[in-house]
């Protein structure tokens, strides 16, 4: 009788194919974007945005300063439809548009032509000048 070590030596494994039950599901990869912290230091305490105003601005913000833009060093976000912009927030088109007139009465965004905004670094124009952000002319 053989050696059961002699055997086991011999034995080429099977590779193993993760069965149904025993992958692990696909982990995602999240995504972070940096916002300045004088957004929530001074920015949401001082103006008391509603939640649709933070979502509207914190879209454009992101388009502008946290994705790749063509046009950031302008501070100007690509062009989009408010349809669409509407979608992705899930607000209804109306509240919206009155939304930008508020960001814009604040000074934080200003149209660019329908779609595209300019969108300050620091939200308004006395916090970029405090910390030296210009937009190469545009303002």
């Amino acid at each position: 009788m053989e050696d059961v070590r002699s055997i086991i030596m011999q034995h080429i494994p099977k590779k193993s194919a993760p069965s149904g039950s025993n992958r692990e599901p696909h982990v995602k990869v999240a995504t972070t974007c940096e916002i300045p912290d004088i957004f929530f230091d001074e920015i949401l305490i001082e103006y008391k945005l509603s939640r649709v105003e933070i979502l509207v601005l914190m879209l454009l913000y992101r388009q502008v300063w946290c994705r790749p833009n063509l046009y950031k060093e302008f501070g100007i976000g690509p062009v989009q439809t408010y349809q669409e912009m509407a979608n992705s927030l899930q607000v209804p088109l109306e509240i919206l548009q009155q939304t930008l007139r508020v960001l814009e009465n604040h000074g934080f965004i200003e149209t660019i032509r329908a779609g595209q905004y300019f969108v300050r670094k620091y939200f308004t124009s006395e916090n970029d000048a405090k910390f030296g952000q210009s937009y190469n002319d545009f303002v």
